[in-house]
């Protein structure tokens, strides 16, 4: 599997989380919840707003613009107006590097 590009160091974002990256010309935000870490576009595929600025519930991540819901582990809408799923994105962990492969969607 390939490493990928170094988006954060392990300890930068505590449980409950989340932080916009950059990953090989994408933005992605990155979420820790309980301790693990995930990567999704941070682009909502509603209307565009970015997820970061949204909230995070447990493995639910809300978008702030219209209410959006996705699973943080795969990115499928838990809950509309969106009907398509965001991208998710391998996230590896080697010391305390934590690396994004952004050409491998989950």
């Amino acid at each position: 599997m390939e490493r990928g590009v170094e988006v954060a160091k392990v300890d930068e974002l505590e449980a409950g989380e989340m932080k916009p990256v950059e990953a090989g010309g994408r933005t992605v935000v990155m979420l820790n919840v309980g301790g693990d870490l995930y990567a999704l576009d941070d682009e909502c595929t509603h209307a565009s707003c970015s997820l970061s600025d949204g909230y995070l519930e447990g493995e639910v991540l809300e978008c702030s613009c219209h209410g959006s819901m996705f699973n943080v582990k795969t990115g499928a809408v838990v809950q509309g107006p969106a009907d398509q799923p965001v991208s998710s994105y391998p996230v590896h962990i080697d010391g305390e590097s934590v690396y994004v492969t952004v050409g491998e969607s989950g």
